[in-house]
């Protein structure tokens, strides 16, 4: 592209000058960013009774969720995902890539109920309580059962309210079924890159879908808009949301406790490393702030994002947060991780979880498909591609030497890896057959 266009008043080689690793980003290379910058985590407005009090929310709605979706009774109404270990998978990376030193487990967000996606967390409990206020405000005690919300009375007064919410898939799954399930009106307005089957499945859910030729950050402005006109529309913002950063937080604490009953360690002898695949930031933004909260500095937190759509990446490195795009430096914001395909960040999350994320990567599509295969044939887990961005972390890092540069043998023996999976559950199997077929083609071409 032409290095003397204008961003922000400044050409693209003066932006360069300033930050080198923009010229491997501008020719969507494979690149890893470090937070030089990077800080001991402190508590700022979004605090540790904010999460507490957001699981607790969450508890008082469990005997709603269990009788609105059976899937849900088998963990009594919560929301959550077991933590896998994935021994055969660490093995082939190390066969096929660079060895992985340490245990490695995969965060089942893949299969959450209801959404089948990391955005169940945030998505399901913003609508909650957005509901929970409204009943509060007719009638309805903490003390009660939940499940009353389901009831005709209460179906009937949330049908004279409506959500809407911008998505390129995900969110909006979750928002929109658990939104109709309570008797909403709901719109999610979908960006052209989200797949025909999520858009399907929610209009079988009751869901009104409006579809737009641009991309998620337009998709997210016009729903926006649209709602601004409708004084009883809520409008769920995937950029700025406090509750959905909340939302996704909670799994943070829930965390813990599962490395509690695996006896595994998180101090300086035996450091956690977490990579979370990222989009606008929402989700991996609340993990990250929940990580830090309740497991402390010795948990280093990656994002992983397309090499397409490297967004956060560059509002962080350049300290523009959203008012850089990808598109302004001539990237495309074209990847097949539909989940991850954003040119703009979330100046929230920017600001409140950058100061304490280790670094960000990012990785190639046709990356994503191998590992697909590849965890497909070793673990029999299935995931949609931008799932699998995370599990890149081990390999680029190992390969860039920061695992060497950063600790000693000792440590990277004792240390865990987590790949937040984030979705895939819901993928039809033909679809899934397909994308599967596709990253074997890749790993036998290779």
């Amino acid at each position: 592209m032409e290095n003397t266009k204008l961003v922000l008043g400044r050409s693209i080689s003066s932006w360069m000058e300033e930050h080198p690793l923009l010229v491997d980003m501008i020719e969507t290379k494979e690149v890893l960013w470090e937070n030089e910058c990077l800080q001991a985590f402190v508590e700022g407005d979004i605090t540790y009774d904010h999460i507490t009090e957001a699981a607790e929310r969450l508890n008082r709605f469990a005997p709603l969720l269990k009788e609105a979706f059976p899937e849900t009774m088998k963990n009594d109404g919560i929301i959550e995902s077991f933590l896998i270990p994935v021994e055969n998978m660490k093995n082939k990376i190390t066969e096929e890539y660079s060895p992985i030193v340490g245990k490695v487990y995969l965060k089942g967000d893949h299969d959450l109920p209801i959404a089948g996606s990391v955005k169940a967390r945030g998505g399901i409990y913003e609508v909650l309580k957005l509901a929970e206020n409204l009943a509060m405000d007719n009638g309805l005690s903490v003390s009660d059962d939940y499940s009353v919300l389901l009831t005709k009375r209460y179906k009937e007064l949330f049908s004279t309210y409506s959500i809407s919410v911008g998505s390129t898939g995900n969110l909006g799954l979750s928002i929109g079924i658990i939104s109709a399930k309570l008797g909403f009106n709901v719109t999610v307005h979908m960006s052209h890159d989200a797949k025909q089957w999520k858009k399907d499945l929610l209009r079988d859910n009751g869901v009104q879908v409006v579809e737009h030729a641009s991309d998620y950050s337009k998709a997210v402005e016009l729903g926006r808009v649209a709602c601004q006109k409708d004084h009883k529309c809520f409008f769920i913002d995937d950029e700025n949301s406090i509750d959905l950063f909340l939302g996704y937080s909670v799994a943070a604490m829930r965390l813990k406790k599962q490395l509690t009953e695996k006896n595994i360690l998180v101090d300086e002898d035996h450091p956690l490393f977490v990579y979370l695949p990222c989009g606008v930031g929402g989700a991996p933004g609340g993990i990250a702030y929940g990580l830090k909260m309740f497991l402390g500095n010795h948990v280093h937190v990656f994002f992983a994002e397309p090499t397409h759509s490297p967004c956060m990446l560059l509002g962080l490195m350049t300290k523009q947060y959203e008012k850089i795009s990808v598109q302004d430096f001539g990237i495309d914001n074209l990847t097949d991780a539909d989940g991850l395909a954003v040119g703009r960040p979330s100046s929230f999350v920017g600001k409140t979880v950058g100061p304490f994320l280790t670094g960000i990567f990012t990785v190639q599509d046709e990356q994503l498909y191998k590992l697909l295969f590849l965890l497909s044939q070793t673990e029999q887990i299935n995931l949609e591609p931008s799932a699998l961005a995370g599990m890149y972390g081990p390999i680029l890092l190992n390969r860039s030497n920061w695992y060497d540069a950063n600790f000693s043998r000792e440590q990277l023996q004792n240390s865990t890896h987590i790949v937040w999976a984030t979705g895939g559950s819901l993928v039809p199997n033909k679809m899934m057959i397909q994308y599967i077929e596709q990253g074997k083609s890749i790993f036998s071409n290779q």
